[in-house]
């Protein structure tokens, strides 16, 4: 059915959406931002480092009229992984997946190189894709832009529309569908957010699946 397949990481592979979700809520409250659950995920989720500071800044701007003070994200972004530490894990059913597949397989995600790796060896993934890792580094426009899925494709030596794509938010579905390949919506980490198989179809997916086990049984 496919000769490629191409994942996201965070909330895809790993829980790491769930854990800054739960993370960041706390800290932009500090910072007189409040945010339930549903609504930070609709806001962020799938968004780039440098998106989402650009969107924090803009609300800040928005509610208290000035910038938000000087370094307040630089203790924040290094307090990150002491909270991967804590918490991450590989999401459910993924080990099994991944280990059954024998399709050459990528993963191409919103994060930096070095925090990809990193979060992919600290979960014990990263045997299944090294070197096949497209990062935001990689390449000059991240997600919804097609780029990174192009350069996963082409890695892998697969024709884009012979590519599947296993992503969990709008902004990965559409740089999906931009770049001509099918794709799948995953919600098993989307911590109850109950609008998203849809907003996921409405932006390309074909498919969607609570669980890991349901696409290793789709795949056959």
């Amino acid at each position: 059915m496919f000769s490629a397949i191409i994942f996201d990481c965070d909330g895809v592979l790993i829980n790491s959406e769930s854990i800054l979700r739960a993370f960041y809520i706390r800290r932009l409250g500090e910072l007189g931002l409040n945010y339930e659950p549903d609504a930070y995920s609709k806001r962020f989720k799938g968004a780039a480092w440098p998106q989402f500071l650009a969107l924090v800044e803009e609300e800040h701007r928005e509610k208290f009229g000035k910038p938000l003070p000087d370094g307040c994200f630089d203790r924040i972004k290094d307090e990150t992984w002491a909270e991967y530490k804590r918490a991450l894990t590989p999401t459910e059913g993924i080990a099994a997946l991944l280990s059954t597949l024998t399709l050459p397989k990528a993963v191409a995600s919103n994060s930096g190189a070095a925090s990809l790796e990193r979060k992919l060896r600290h979960t014990g993934l990263l045997r299944h894709f090294d070197p096949h890792l497209v990062s935001l580094d990689h390449v000059a426009r991240g997600k919804p832009a097609p780029d990174m899925f192009l350069l996963a494709a082409e890695r892998l030596g697969a024709a884009p529309s012979e590519c599947l794509v296993i992503e969990d938010s709008t902004t990965g579905i559409t740089a999906a569908t931009k770049a001509g390949m099918t794709s799948w919506g995953y919600v098993g980490e989307s911590g109850g957010d109950a609008d998203l198989p849809e907003m996921l179809r409405d932006a390309g997916a074909s498919e969607i699946f609570s669980h890991h086990d349901e696409i290793r049984e789709r795949l056959g």
